[in-house]
């Protein structure tokens, strides 16, 4: 290949990477910090609020939170990325299920914003190294199943 078609090929990637970025960065703050709380340094967004209906907020979370997943899947990041994003995402579900101090929980963790950031830290390093990975249609399918699983725990424990 020319040196043009390559250089217009990073030059592409660069452009959908920052894309997909500032999506990411809406969304994160759609979802963690779009409301001050009035006198103080707290913000909170979207996910807290939902988070407020016992179990089926955080499990509404959790899905809005799989979109950040997507999109890093989408970007192309490595396994280790996408692990650590559904650790985060896992610990906030939890997290936030526990009585009373889960809706504060949910305020401080971020889920979101970590996970963001997390991508971006991965495309400024790594992303220009490594091939772009195939849709993970059976770690997709494990997770559907257990989210499952736990939504069905849940009812018969409730």
């Amino acid at each position: 290949m020319p040196n043009g078609e390559t250089t217009t090929g990073q030059s592409d990637l660069r452009t959908r990477q920052q894309a997909t970025l500032a999506r990411l960065d809406k969304f994160s703050r759609v979802t963690d910090t779009a409301i001050r709380i009035p006198f103080t340094r707290i913000r909170l967004g979207l996910d807290p609020i939902i988070g407020l209906l016992p179990v089926v907020g955080d499990l509404i979370g959790l899905m809005l939170s799989l979109y950040v997943l997507l999109e890093a899947h989408r970007a192309g990041a490595g396994k280790r990325i996408k692990a650590h994003m559904v650790k985060n995402m896992l610990i906030e579900t939890f997290g936030g299920m526990v009585p009373v101090v889960g809706d504060a929980f949910d305020i401080v963790y971020k889920a979101n914003t970590r996970n963001t950031r997390l991508l971006r830290e991965y495309l400024e390093q790594e992303l220009n190294t490594e091939p772009q990975p195939r849709f993970p249609w059976m770690q997709l399918v494990v997770l559907v199943i257990l989210l499952a699983i736990l939504s069905s725990v849940i009812m018969l424990a409730w």
